[in-house]
């Protein structure tokens, strides 16, 4: 238990999360720290300066003793200082001062100050490692028209930034952990719980989809993680609903391709007996005969047509190189309704000379559908007009015919359902939209209204190697 705990804290989102927040407050803290070393170091400085001051003040007061009486030693002991100078103007005085004073390493101005010089030169002390003689210049609050310069060991100094750094670091550690606390703990109620709750449930539903025990639990959350929850709770119970009629259609398909079966062979025996009645002369039997030959043929379509869209198989495609004038131009001959006139079919457009690689037998399917459906609904003429643009080939099929109603056109492409022809199965343009989609292409509704109908199919112009040229 415990170590899934640590293995969640350290690799889940809530560790991530508190590990972010500690390394923004230390960052932040970082970028508080470098100014703060800096003004530190220079407040070290004027005190330094004070005491300074202070130091030759007290010396003043004596005028008797010399720089080097004992009790000028005591004052530049106390002052932490090897030399010190005190400017007034007109007039430079030498008030206190070692016996030997040392070198000067660098010199440091307190008067023309700037916080990137300030900022530079604290880190320059903070990584020296031998001690360095600092000369400084600054003013005094007792008396500001005078200067002082005091030579200063920088060890000392190094020393006490080293002690508020290490102030800084311990306050920053602490401040950092108890606000990554507080945003972890906020984090964890109002986020990291609902997310893995989330992801609980959705790994549960992937694992059982049917069962309805498994959907996540709603809350009366506006935010994101609500509308989440919601929508998945939706998302669920939709799927669930999916499921359950997809397998119920299965069974329906697996029933219907057996009754199919059947069916057929029956209408075969249907068959045998209406071409036994083809050679009976009785007049009223010759007339019949021809409305039974098509009905039985309507029959045998319709089961094959729902045997073949109950396997849901779709044929392998067997791409060949044409062009669409010698396929469209074979479809005239197919959409003659045997009780009508045969309707004018036109074929026209620079797109049907674009050589394309398809599956003739299947887009002749598509095209001799569409044209049938037209002249069956009442078209005279039929005009397929083709024109190559942007990388494919667009095909409009239009007619004269009477139109689709507009409750047709809302389940024109559902299965059994569309097409509005009476007789009719209802899957011809879903089969034939499946084909087109097989190649990768589009087939819709463009235009429909009582002086007609519109039918566009985009397929992509899909040039073999032997037929670039």
């Amino acid at each position: 238990m415990m170590h899934r705990l640590f293995r969640r804290l350290f690799t889940g989102l809530s560790g991530r999360l508190l590990a972010l927040t500690v390394c923004f407050v230390m960052l932040v803290e970082v970028s508080i720290y470098v100014p703060a070393i800096a003004r530190y170091r220079d407040s070290y400085l004027r005190e330094q300066v004070v005491k300074a001051h202070l130091a030759a003040l007290a010396l003043q007061a004596n005028p008797d003793k010399g720089t080097n009486d004992p009790l000028a030693m005591d004052l530049l002991r106390h002052a932490g200082a090897h030399a010190i100078v005190l400017k007034v103007p007109e007039r430079r005085m030498l008030m206190l001062s070692d016996r030997v004073p040392p070198s000067v390493d660098d010199t440091y101005d307190l008067l023309h100050t700037s916080l990137p010089g300030s900022i530079r030169a604290a880190l320059t002390t903070l990584v020296q490692s031998d001690n360095r003689v600092l000369r400084v210049i600054g003013a005094t609050p007792q008396d500001p028209d005078a200067l002082v310069e005091v030579l200063l060991d920088e060890t000392p100094l190094r020393r006490a930034m080293y002690a508020f750094s290490w102030r800084i670091l311990t306050l920053s550690v602490a401040i950092s952990l108890i606000t990554a606390a507080l945003v972890y703990i906020v984090l964890q109620l109002l986020m990291v719980r609902p997310v893995v709750r989330l992801t609980a449930s959705m790994v549960s539903f992937r694992d059982n989809p049917e069962d309805e025990r498994i959907t996540v639990r709603t809350s009366r959350r506006s935010d994101e993680i609500g509308v989440a929850e919601r929508e998945l709770a939706t998302m669920q119970g939709q799927i669930r609903q999916a499921l359950r009629q997809k397998a119920r259609l299965a069974a329906l398909g697996t029933a219907v391709a057996k009754i199919n079966h059947d069916l057929r062979n029956t209408l075969a025996s249907a068959v045998l007996a209406s071409d036994r009645l083809a050679n009976i002369d009785d007049p009223e039997v010759q007339r019949l005969a021809p409305r039974l030959y098509q009905a039985i043929d309507r029959a045998v379509a319709l089961t094959s047509r729902t045997l073949e869209f109950a396997r849901d198989e779709s044929a392998p495609l067997r791409e060949s190189v044409f062009r669409l004038r010698e396929l469209l131009s074979e479809v005239d001959e197919e959409v003659a309704a045997p009780d009508a006139a045969p309707p004018e079919v036109a074929v026209d457009g620079p797109g049907l000379d674009v050589p394309i690689a398809a599956d003739r037998a299947q887009l002749f399917r598509v095209f001799s559908n569409l044209a049938r459906n037209a002249t069956q609904a009442g078209a005279r003429s039929v005009r397929f007009q083709a024109e190559a643009v942007d990388g494919l080939v667009r095909i409009d099929v239009s007619d004269d015919g009477p139109g689709i109603p507009p409750a047709v056109r809302e389940k024109l492409f559902v299965p059994f359902v569309g097409g509005g022809r009476k007789g009719g199965s209802g899957l011809g343009l879903v089969i034939a939209r499946e084909i087109v989609a097989a190649h990768g292409g589009q087939l819709g509704l463009l235009h429909t209204d009582g002086a007609g109908t519109i039918f566009r199919v985009e397929l992509p112009m899909r040039r073999p190697p032997a037929a670039a040229a």
